[in-house]
């Protein structure tokens, strides 16, 4: 039986409180190393509590998180939470080439550091980052492997990465004749949150043609990056989402907010709009993963009406021939 199991196995010997956590949501730091590439990869899992889980009677669907340039597997934590306490086990992948490290040292060569970790063969690192995460968490030795449905693997991430995210569903850069293509086809779906353009292409639609997977892209309208030499206007999120080459994909889009109120930062992008966004964002992506898993598009309908408020382009749910056969049964959203 899958609770007794659990309670069996995983809850006495894996899960131990990171920090504090709701009675819904359990979290674990996990330190890994991929030997092959002599690089650590750290990631923190928010897991369901015992009752969401024994309330799904199935494997959890996981999603895959990769952050944004300078954050660390510590952010985004409002998401693990929410994504957890509605039944999705939530891993978030710590990339060591372009985390917080890049913010300490000398305040003088930051933009040297800037330039380091945004440099393509660290974008290329982290979407190998996050599918050695997979691999792990997935493998037969794993406490959890047993307990995630590997049919419902969602890849998700903000800024930088977003740009991991569709690098892992396909999207392809060409350097010197060859193609660097890190697409992981275990991932079934993907989030897209303040997608970068990617700096130093010129035919954007090349680049993202190929990614097939559905996916669900968030932004704002103030969404605007400035980090030195990479100033990118919302327009930029916009173009990902059209040349995207899957048709099955949505858009929402934020009246206001900032690039990094999708951060666990507090205040930025108003101190009521930011809290707002957050929750929106966190229900938004479980809407968006009905529609694929289940080929329900209602509750995206009614995410949409929800939010409308502070919405300035509400995403319109692409067709669904049939429904998925890998339903999602799950608690419905805490207001």
């Amino acid at each position: 039986m899958l609770v007794g199991g659990f309670a069996a196995g995983v809850a006495s010997r894996a899960i131990q409180p990171a920090e504090a956590a709701s009675e819904d949501v359990r979290i674990a730091d996990l330190d890994w190393v991929d030997a092959r590439r002599d690089r650590r990869v750290p990631a923190r899992l928010y897991w369901p509590s015992q009752g969401v889980i024994a309330a799904s009677a199935r494997p959890l669907p996981l999603i895959v998180f990769s952050h944004g340039l300078g954050q660390s597997r510590l952010g985004y934590s409002y998401l693990g939470r929410h994504w957890a306490g509605s039944g999705y086990a939530s891993l978030h992948v710590q990339h060591v080439g372009s985390d917080g490290s890049v913010w300490a040292g000398n305040p003088f060569e930051i933009l040297d550091r800037v330039n380091v970790a945004a440099d393509e063969r660290e974008a290329i690192a982290r979407a190998a980052d996050v599918s050695f995460a997979l691999d792990r968490i997935l493998d037969r030795s794993s406490a959890f492997a047993a307990f995630i449905d590997p049919a419902r693997v969602i890849a998700a991430g903000h800024s930088y990465g977003a740009n991991t995210t569709l690098l892992l569903g396909g999207a392809r850069v060409v350097r010197e004749g060859r193609t660097l293509d890190r697409r992981d086809p275990r991932f079934k779906a993907g989030i897209v949150i303040s997608a970068p353009p990617f700096y130093g292409e010129r035919d954007l639609q090349a680049v993202l043609a190929a990614v097939a997977m559905p996916t669900f892209h968030v932004t704002a309208t103030e969404d605007v990056i400035a980090l030195p030499g990479r100033r990118s206007p919302v327009q930029d999120r916009l173009d990902v989402y059209e040349a995207v080459g899957t048709s099955r994909k949505a858009l929402a889009v934020f009246q206001g907010g900032s690039h990094s109120i999708f951060t666990d930062r507090a205040l930025t992008g108003g101190a009521r709009l930011n809290p707002q966004v957050k929750q929106a964002t966190a229900e938004g992506a479980l809407a968006f993963l009905d529609l694929v898993f289940r080929g329900d598009a209602s509750p995206l309908a009614s995410w949409s009406e929800t939010w409308r408020p502070i919405l300035a382009v509400a995403p319109i749910p692409y067709r669904a021939t049939e429904p998925s056969r890998h339903s999602t049964r799950r608690s419905r959203p805490r207001s």
